[in-house]
């Protein structure tokens, strides 16, 4: 059921886009939902949805959101929680585009080592919707489609279909080998397999990783769906390649040009502090072209890509969205005060105010020992001590600079 939840400043929303994928028309009626319910402002997630705040518990946004396509289903809501790997079938020299055929077992590798899994997300997002058992899995269950590049299998998902080919439980490579048309499918019978399990555990698992060797029990409910791999000693490996993360991958969707397979140019932009205005909601949906499918692309590290963007990056750039690699880039924090009660700092106040004098590399700005929204990738670790300044990796500071 879609439920807003209660924060300090007001009632919150996550509007969840599989796959990251959101239309013009979406951009905008969000951004008529933040000015007229919410606080004025869009904000990114690390699971690649968006958030309004400084809501009342009204009906309203639902009904509004529903209207403009983006609440499908009332009873699955919280479970549409669908990663996908953002640049697949955009960046220069991640063939093949269209139809991929891959094959059970040993699959042999396309040319340029990548596939496209774009349209996996929404053919998820909707058998998922179409299960109502389905409507019963936690919250925080995360799905994910890596088009082989490793971007969003190293972002903690619970189940995952990385090409050419493997299914992650938990991160681990269950050894089984399904072939991209079974993708689907086969994610959505794991997640009824951990159901399942959970459910003989007594129910109170969250994610697949606290099941009882979840990943093989999980392969081993899956039967004939998947076969196994080839090669027996890959089976149930951790899968350590993916332990990288966004600045670890050369194709991830950092901010600056991307080089499109057709010729073109994409952008990843970044609104500071994953927090954007309505105007430069707008602004986004105004930059997208009207015949090349989706008008943006919000990928889990609070970027935002713009596929085949009408607008140039200096026009983004005067209305305040990072288009380039650099401090402004690296920078997240938490809510902090007013609007998270267990705050003990307006970190993001403070974030900005030391945007020209924080430690180089990524950084993450919490309001207290919780850490909320840090990235999984290494970075600079400041958290906010009750009686002023900050821990820095775990050294007492002033102030955020020194």
């Amino acid at each position: 059921m879609f439920a807003p939840h209660d924060a300090a400043d007001g009632a919150l929303a996550r509007i969840r886009l599989p796959g990251g994928v959101i239309s013009a028309p979406g951009l905008r009626a969000v951004a008529d939902c933040a000015d007229e319910l919410g606080d004025g402002h869009v904000h990114l997630t690390s699971r690649g949805n968006l958030q309004l705040r400084g809501l009342s518990r009204s009906g309203a946004l639902a009904a509004r959101l529903a209207a403009a396509g983006l609440l499908p289903s009332q009873t699955h809501e919280r479970v549409r929680n669908v990663l996908a790997s953002p640049l697949s079938g955009i960046a220069a020299g991640d063939p093949p585009f269209g139809t991929v055929t891959a094959v059970r077992g040993a699959a042999e590798v396309p040319k340029g080592g990548s596939w496209d899994v774009r349209g996996l997300a929404a053919a998820l997002d909707r058998g998922l919707c179409a299960r109502p058992v389905l409507a019963d899995l936690p919250g925080r269950f995360l799905f994910a489609l890596d088009d082989g590049r490793g971007d969003v299998a190293a972002e903690d998902p619970d189940l995952c279909w990385t090409a050419p080919g493997s299914l992650l439980v938990a991160g681990v490579d269950t050894g089984l080998r399904v072939a991209v048309d079974d993708a689907v499918a086969v994610l959505l019978d794991a997640a009824e397999a951990f159901l399942a399990l959970r459910a003989g555990e007594g129910g109170t698992a969250w994610r697949a990783a606290e099941l009882v060797d979840g990943p093989a029990r999980i392969a081993a409910a899956l039967g004939a769906r998947a076969l196994p791999a080839s090669c027996p000693e890959s089976h149930l490996q951790d899968a350590s390649r993916l332990e990288g993360g966004l600045h670890d991958t050369p194709s991830a969707a950092i901010p600056g040009p991307v080089v499109r397979a057709d010729g073109g140019v994409a952008l990843v932009v970044a609104p500071l502090l994953g927090e954007l205005t309505t105007a430069q909601v707008r602004l986004l949906a105004d930059a997208a072209h009207p015949e090349s499918g989706p008008a943006a692309v919000v990928t889990p590290w609070r970027t935002i890509v713009l596929p085949d963007p009408l607008l140039p990056a200096d026009h983004l750039t005067r209305a305040g969205l990072v288009v380039e690699p650099g401090p402004a880039a690296d920078l997240s924090a938490c809510a902090g005060r007013p609007g998270c009660a267990k705050a003990l700092a307006d970190v993001r106040a403070d974030a900005r105010a030391a945007l020209g004098i924080l430690p180089a590399g990524r950084v993450h700005v919490s309001g207290c020992a919780r850490r909320c929204g840090a990235p999984r990738t290494a970075h600079v670790d400041a958290v906010a001590l009750a009686g002023g300044g900050y821990l820095v990796d775990g050294v007492p500071r002033t102030g955020l600079g020194g």
